[in-house]
């Protein structure tokens, strides 16, 4: 018995040996991020030229990495890479309305590299938004791999699958999920505890829109809970913390939960 389970074990292995582990995988985005945002650590690059080699190191990168994981058996990996770097322009313009977003939206911020260095929500949406580009390029398991590993750092889950507009906006953060077939407009706020949820889990409900849209402008505050793929928040809604919605709301709707709290002051004698 115990012959035939070391057996086993070792095929796994054998099966898996060459895939990289999700830290190499974290590691490369986190190289672009580096790249993209020297704010991020150390990465300042002495011309254009060393600029464009290191770009050209991360796609190199890319592409064995896609060979590794065995992402396509029948893609043609190197070119899959070069799609994705040629997208990294318009990438990082979004990822700078998003710095725009956190720089207006929160009275705390101060400046940029407090937001590219310190700010959760935008860690989260950084890796968001690479895997989301990755998955338009029908590359499977890696964008996952780095949406769940950005999650496990920061507690903000968002599902590569979710459409996000320009200027996003993650405040704190921690608990936030965003599903997989969500629809986010643009200049849309989240604070901590959101949750962008399926009202049903089957199974068979796998290629559906489970997932709510938000749109344009929408501001939803902490702990708030919507569910379902035909709820709808109108555009310049605001919802407030702990409601929980399963129906659209309308346009410049205000939302809010009204808990049964009493205060009885004592008087001391």
């Amino acid at each position: 018995m115990r012959k035939e389970f070391y057996q086993h074990i070792f095929q796994q292995q054998q099966a898996t040996e060459a895939v990289p582990a999700n830290e190499e995988i974290a590691a490369w985005v986190l190289k672009l991020f580096c790249l993209l945002f020297p704010e991020r650590a150390e990465c300042q690059l002495s011309s254009a030229g060393e600029v464009k080699a290191e770009f050209s190191k991360l796609q190199t990168q890319l592409n064995r990495i896609l060979n590794a994981t065995k992402a396509c058996d029948n893609c043609n990996n190197a070119e899959k890479a070069k799609q994705f770097f040629d997208s990294i322009p318009a990438l990082y313009e979004v990822l700078n309305t998003d710095i725009s977003a956190l720089l207006e939206g929160d009275p705390a911020a101060r400046t940029r590299f407090e937001i590219i260095r310190a700010y959760p929500g935008f860690y989260a949406i950084f890796f968001y938004r690479v895997a989301h580009e990755l998955l338009l390029l029908d590359i499977p398991l890696l964008p996952r791999i780095m949406t769940e590993w950005a999650h496990s750092k920061t507690g903000i889950d968002i599902h590569p699958g979710a459409e996000i507009g320009h200027y996003f906006f993650i405040d704190h953060g921690t608990g936030t999920v965003i599903g997989e077939t969500c629809q986010i407009g643009d200049h849309v706020k989240l604070y901590q505890g959101v949750t962008l949820g399926a009202l049903s889990v089957d199974k068979d409900m796998a290629n559906t829109k489970r997932h709510p849209t938000v749109e344009d402008h929408a501001i939803i505050y902490s702990g708030a809970t919507i569910l379902g793929g035909d709820t709808v928040i109108g555009h310049h809604s605001i919802v407030g913390g702990n409601v929980w919605l399963t129906k659209s709301i309308a346009p410049y709707s205000t939302v809010y939960h009204r808990p049964d709290i009493e205060v009885v002051e004592q008087i001391k004698s």
